[in-house]
């Protein structure tokens, strides 16, 4: 998922700041309801050198868990790739993927040794989906590690004029619980002549256009389970399971194939239109059938740059979480 990019506001962005995920653009996980889509193919990140290692091992954390922490080192401080050290062990709930994480985090730049802002200073704590593709930075650090623990992480990234840089960020995990792992709620019988949607028995959706079905000029937004949860809000990010099809019925986009949620903010910009105004006002459970015309989706112009411009595009969307 090409969501959250490091020139992108991102729900773990902090003002005028590198972000946790920047190390991620290169996932590589396919065409996404981002405002902009993009792929690329997913490298293996090395194991960390002995010299990162000990470049990790350089950095003084002053502070008590709880509050935001001082991080000092001799900079310039760089690594060659993300490289993590557990600074404190937590005694709550165990981390695994698919649980829905919450952090707070401080981050620094490798090149100055200066704060680059924090969570805490903000009183913003952010969440996410561990194992989702697009805080692969942030996987292997937390995943068995405990609520309670603080991470110190380091990782190449760049800044906001693309130049390279070392991001050196201590992260606090304040709270971790379970989420579904699909709509749950109530049948609803859709109109007539739609896209049909079958499930597997993992919820996993496939869809049948009908032979003729044309490109609706106003968005279609069908509930076809009915949750129970809040509805969801214009800004808030949400956490969900979708697939998205061409109108030929091919899937170019699903969290299901890669296994794990995804989490994005439903505001302008950070999405397609389709998903803003398709979703907001929508129960958190429930699952929604969303037919998209181009313009709504990625412009009703065709592009060389994005195979998807110009087409109408179907999703089916599971919300399982918004916040």
């Amino acid at each position: 998922m090409k969501l959250r990019t490091s020139a992108a506001a991102t729900a773990l962005a902090l003002a005028a700041a590198l972000t946790l995920t920047a190390c991620a653009d290169d996932s590589g996980d396919g065409a996404t309801p981002s405002a902009s889509a993009s792929s690329s193919a997913a490298p293996e990140t090395p194991a960390p050198t002995k010299e990162d290692v000990a470049a990790l091992e350089s950095v003084k954390v002053e502070g008590e868990a709880g509050k935001e922490p001082k991080l000092s080192f001799k900079a310039p401080l760089e690594v060659s790739t993300a490289t993590s050290r557990v600074i404190d062990e937590g005694d709550g709930a165990e981390l695994a993927e698919g649980m829905k994480v919450t952090i707070d985090f401080v981050g620094y730049l490798g090149a100055d040794g200066k704060s680059q802002g924090s969570t805490w200073a903000q009183k913003a704590p952010q969440s996410f989906v561990l194992g989702d593709a697009s805080y692969g930075v942030l996987t292997e650090p937390l995943q068995g590690q405990k609520v309670g623990s603080r991470v110190l992480v380091a990782f190449p990234s760049q800044d906001a004029q693309g130049q390279a840089v070392t991001a050196v960020n201590l992260i606090e995990v304040t709270d971790a619980k379970k989420i579904p792992t699909r709509a749950e709620g109530e049948a609803v019988e859709p109109e007539k002549g739609l896209p049909t949607v079958t499930l597997d028995d993992s919820g996993k959706p496939s869809v049948e256009i009908p032979k003729g079905y044309e490109a609706p000029k106003d968005l279609v937004s069908q509930p076809l389970i009915k949750g129970d949860g809040a509805k969801v809000k214009e800004g808030q990010t949400i956490t969900a399971q979708y697939t998205g099809w061409t109108l030929d019925g091919k899937s170019f986009d699903s969290s299901w194939e890669r296994g794990t949620p995804a989490s994005f903010p439903i505001a302008q910009g950070q999405v397609i239109d389709g998903w803003v105004k398709g979703l907001a006002g929508q129960t958190v459970g429930s699952q929604v059938l969303l037919v998209i015309p181009a313009e709504q989706a990625y412009g009703a112009e065709k592009s060389d740059d994005n195979e998807l411009a110009g087409q109408p595009l179907v999703f089916v969307v599971d919300i399982l979480d918004a916040q």
